[in-house]
């Protein structure tokens, strides 16, 4: 990184140009590290997808051994899974 000196006192356009350095120092920190993370953050993804499954069909199970008829019980079930969608809540969030 090259500093550059005025002879006027003024420092502040010295800071600016550190400053400026912030973003490319963070990216080129965090690039080796990027393919293990979205490694990591799929295979949690994927679990978590996996687990919402697995309890919506105990749930649907369990409202049908409770006596719902088998319409209502699916649209139970749909309702109760909405809110493991990862990806549908983070797109209504913008």
């Amino acid at each position: 990184m090259t500093t550059i000196k005025y002879n006027d006192g003024n420092m502040s356009k010295d800071k600016e140009l550190k400053r400026d350095n912030r973003p490319i120092k963070f990216f080129g920190m965090m690039l080796p590290a990027m393919p293990s993370l979205m490694f990591r953050l799929t295979g949690t993804f994927l679990r978590f997808k996996r687990d919402a499954k697995k309890a919506g069909k105990v749930f649907k199970k369990e409202l049908l051994k409770q006596g719902f008829d088998k319409k209502t019980a699916s649209e139970l079930t749909e309702k109760y899974l909405e809110s493991s969608n990862i990806t549908k809540l983070m797109l209504n969030s913008f």
